[in-house]
This record gives structure tokens, C-alpha cells and sequence, in this order.
């Protein structure tokens, strides 16, 4: 693996993606969160920035499903702002930040990050590559 393989991630980033994760752990019961993560492709592919989309699935407990129409709305926004929708972010509140099998099935972004969270404190990066995911090394890079 190469250093080109990494994502770079603001620290300010990650903290926000921990903390939406947290709210939706904290629900009654819990819920997966998710939205697009925003930065410059590469390589190395940098999250500088994310945003926050509803999740629609019929179980968010155990799955996700990103709305469709804030998905395009804020992939626009990123784009209008001279970015880049990096890839995509969601949480498993009551397991670990793997690809489960549903993640599996429903990627389609090809070469797209798919970062999962999870409460309190944990996460990884995967490239989804057709076939499957790879992980990805993560970087935290200070805001300062």
C-alpha cells in the first residue's frame, strides 16, 4: 500500500462525524446516520468537510439508505463550492465500523471511500472497488 492509498482527514471532520454518530446512538433505539463527505479526490483522496443527509431506510436501526434528493442537493453544494463529494459516511451504532453485508450489496460508487463510525469513538475508511472494499489507512491531519 502506498501513502497514495490513505485518507487524509480534518481533524475538525472527524470530530463531527464522531459526534453525528454519537446522536444517533443516543436515539431510542439507534439509528445509523450518513451523509457525503466532501474534500478533493486524489490521490490521496482529503475529507475536508462533511454533510449531513437523512437516512430513509426501513430499518435504520441496522442499515442505511441515503435520500436521494438531499444526496444530489448536497453533492451540488459541495460541487458549487469548488469541491469534491469524496465519498460517503454512515454509522453502526451497536457494531463495529465493517462493511456488513448489506453495505456490501448496495455500494455502488466505484472508487468512492465509504467511511463508517463507530460510537463512541472509532472508525475506518474502505475504497469500494466493484468487486468489494479495501481499507484504507486514515490520516488526521490538525485544522491548524
Amino acid at each position: 500500500m502506498t501513502s497514495d492509498d490513505t485518507l487524509r482527514l480534518a481533524a475538525g471532520v472527524r470530530d463531527a462525524l464522531l459526534d453525528h454518530a454519537r446522536e444517533g446512538a443516543d436515539r431510542e433505539p439507534p439509528e445509523e446516520i450518513c451523509g457525503v463527505l466532501a474534500g478533493e479526490r486524489g490521490p490521496p483522496d482529503r475529507v475536508t468537510g462533511a454533510r449531513r443527509v437523512p437516512n430513509v431506510a426501513g430499518h435504520p436501526r441496522t442499515e442505511y439508505e441515503l435520500d436521494p434528493a438531499a444526496t444530489m442537493d448536497a453533492i451540488d453544494r459541495i460541487e458549487d463550492a469548488r469541491g469534491d463529494a469524496v465519498g460517503f459516511y454512515h454509522s453502526h451504532p451497536e457494531s463495529e465500523p465493517v462493511p456488513s453485508a448489506t453495505d456490501r450489496a448496495r455500494a455502488t460508487w466505484e472508487g468512492y471511500v465509504y467511511l463508517i463510525v463507530s460510537p463512541p469513538d472509532s472508525l475506518r475508511a474502505y475504497r469500494y472497488t466493484g468487486a468489494g472494499f479495501t481499507e484504507m489507512p486514515i490520516q488526521v491531519e490538525s485544522s491548524e
